[in-house]
């Protein structure tokens, strides 16, 4: 079955760990798009910080942002899916957080709003280059739905919290995790593979002729249910468990690689 449709995860996937996308990969990306494939974004990233990925590389396509929350086009603004957090729930998971003196940032529409400036949102703005926004207590009481909320915290006290607010919000809240610290919170049934199908089908593409590269959690969706699920090198055991393909490693060109692999028919 040929590839029509690549969907690959940003940061620490398509990105090496300077955040660029190297020339071999955006080499590869090009060739591709030559060859009629479409390919695709699909990150946990605001739409603010993708589109300057999106627009160096010339894609002119739906981006995958906010884990599937929001589907927009990269060139036209298009908006194609947009599934946010229910208020009611964000509120709760707010209140929460704040009780329980979680870390948490919510995501309304592209603006990323803190409580105050922190070493956790000055990391989260290290690595996605948007500035974060304080807001004190307006964080806990949004007057509209975000795209999702984010909960960071210490390497040791990651699984506790997650499994915190996994039981205390089950069948409200889908968790999942982008980093080691980084707990992502959306709505029930939103996930990149959720987006990336919807993307697909409305090229006309089968979901096995899709293909979907990553390397975490939050990756988990895409890579068991696409055609070809691909796991980068320094991805987590899970998810390359999950592959059917493991290819190099974001700073030895693992996109590219696979790419490559597609367009000489080596798969």
């Amino acid at each position: 079955m040929a590839v029509r449709l690549i969907a690959s995860d940003m940061d620490d996937t398509l990105l090496n760990s300077e955040t660029k996308i190297s020339e071999r990969n955006a080499a590869a990306i090009h060739r591709a798009i030559d060859k009629g494939i479409i390919f695709l974004i699909a990150t946990g990233r605001m739409y603010v910080s993708v589109k300057p990925y999106a627009d160096a590389l010339g894609l002119d396509v739906p981006l995958v942002t906010y884990n599937g929350a929001l589907v927009k086009g990269s060139r036209s603004g298009k908006v194609y899916y947009e599934h946010p957090l229910k208020l009611a729930t964000a509120l709760e998971l707010l209140a929460y957080c704040k009780e329980k003196g979680y870390y948490i940032q919510s995501y309304q529409g592209d603006a990323l709003w803190v409580k105050e400036e922190t070493v956790f949102s000055r990391r989260y703005t290290e690595i996605s280059g948007i500035p974060a926004t304080p807001v004190g207590e307006q964080l806990y009481h949004p007057q509209s739905a975000p795209y999702k909320l984010l909960a960071m915290t210490q390497p040791d006290e990651f699984e506790t919290v997650w499994k915190d607010i996994q039981q205390q919000f089950e069948g409200k809240v889908a968790v999942t995790s982008s980093r080691d610290n980084f707990l992502e919170l959306m709505e029930p049934g939103v996930n990149k593979w959720n987006a990336v199908r919807a993307v697909a089908e409305s090229y006309g593409i089968r979901p096995e002729e899709v293909m979907c590269i990553g390397d975490s959690n939050n990756d988990l969706s895409m890579i068991q249910n696409a055609g070809i699920g691909v796991a980068v090198a320094n991805a987590k055991p899970a998810v390359q468990t999950a592959a059917k393909i493991v290819t190099a490693s974001n700073d030895d060109d693992g996109v590219a690689q696979v790419i490559e692999r597609v367009l000489a028919g080596a798969l």
